[in-house]
């Protein structure tokens, strides 16, 4: 994870500009920890978000609170404590916000999510700058809105924000959403409305399946020529990425239950399910599996399907998989440190995993694995 960070940390080196590490693709305490300790700020998009940076130590001014659902009291507590940034998604949200920060007698510090129209090639649950997606202010409504948002007194407008998507593994779509986000900077800042920050959000994709995304460095490094050669170079930048800091750096182990064979398929049922690793099912997202008791002397002959014990046809970790394995033996999913603890869940009551955090020859317990007392706290009997 450090070392992902920093490859961003050296695109960005000698400039104004601040990671803020979106908590989304694993939001475990100690995680934020080490980022926070690391001088990463946080994007976040609930208030149970909020609280967890928080308790992790990190400072709320190095806060931006996006997302497309933010409830009066969610504000309210993130005015309370000194958030540094809400990214705005609606004009709705605009009189909300507003409302909230007179009530409270202080001013909410904006920016203004701008749907750039700009297609990031993905998969389509995790587009989120075109038309179609439910994010941000339309492109050609954007001027108006942030002269609307810089009448309202409740309001200040410090900087512009987009995220087109995320699992982008093309330096294209950044290129293209930089280009029309600063038009919009020119003429806001035209309108005499001054943008101190651009955010450019994340979204930068990792290696799942021989996919090949640009360096982190090297994608920021050819953005920044870009902002110098347009007179944006000193302003202070903004980025989300999640993925690209904790995707790689996970693995889930299970173990094998059973072998099942079968006329038309064979399946490898294991111990992990659709509850710890929810993307194949969600997104038919690939994942390398890999035994950890690998033996050159046994060649991978068979074909498996492997499935967890959950009662969905669409519980599934891997399709058509080539293994050598038998009841008893251990497997690893790679690249499952984004968007698989955070989107776990107790379906079937099955109890959430274990975490932990290798460092080096040390490990550390970061999640104890779910007692039954966990699953029903706060439950009653009639």
């Amino acid at each position: 994870m450090l070392d992902a960070l920093a490859a961003y940390q050296r695109g960005f080196a000698g400039r104004n500009a601040r990671i803020c590490y979106a908590m989304k693709a694993n939001s475990s305490l100690a995680i934020l920890q080490l980022f926070a300790k690391a001088g990463c700020g946080f994007d976040i998009v609930s208030g149970g978000e909020l609280a967890r940076v928080l308790a992790a130590g990190a400072q709320a001014d190095k806060v931006i609170f996006s997302g497309v659902g933010k409830t009066r009291a969610e504000m309210a507590v993130a005015l309370k404590a000194g958030i540094g940034c809400f990214n705005v998604e609606s004009e709705a949200e605009i009189d909300v916000l507003n409302e909230v920060a007179l009530g409270l007698n202080l001013q909410a510090p904006i920016s203004i999510r701008v749907n750039p129209n700009v297609d990031p090639k993905t998969h389509p649950y995790i587009s989120t700058g075109l038309k179609g997606n439910k994010f941000g202010i339309a492109h050609e409504r954007t001027l108006m809105t942030y002269q609307r948002a810089a009448a309202l007194q409740g309001l200040k407008v410090v900087g512009i924000d987009c995220h087109i998507g995320s699992q982008i593994t093309e330096e294209t779509p950044y290129l293209d959403a930089m280009d029309r986000m600063l038009d919009l900077v020119e003429s806001i800042e035209a309108a005499g409305i001054p943008i101190h920050h651009i955010d450019f959000g994340g979204g930068l994709g990792i290696n799942y399946n021989g996919d090949t995304p640009p360096a982190a460095d090297a994608l920021w490094h050819k953005v920044l020529v870009k902002l110098d050669a347009r007179g944006f170079g000193q302003r202070q930048l903004m980025i989300e990425p999640g993925r690209s800091l904790v995707g790689n750096a996970g693995v889930c182990v299970t173990e094998v239950l059973y072998m099942k064979p079968g006329e038309q398929k064979n399946f490898c049922i294991v111990d992990a399910a659709m509850n710890d690793l929810p993307r194949p099912a969600m997104y038919q997202a690939f994942h390398t599996i890999v035994p950890l008791q690998y033996s050159p002397a046994q060649p991978s002959t068979e074909v498996f399907d492997v499935v967890g014990p959950v009662c969905e046809s669409g519980d599934w970790i891997g399709h058509d998989r080539a293994l050598a394995v038998k009841a008893g033996d251990r497997l690893a999913v790679l690249s499952a440190g984004a968007y698989c603890m955070s989107m776990s869940s107790n379906y079937n009551s099955r109890p959430k995993a274990a975490e932990i955090l290798a460092d080096g020859t040390n490990s550390h317990l970061i999640r104890q694995r779910d007692e039954f007392a966990d699953q029903i706290r706060g439950e009653k009997l009639l």
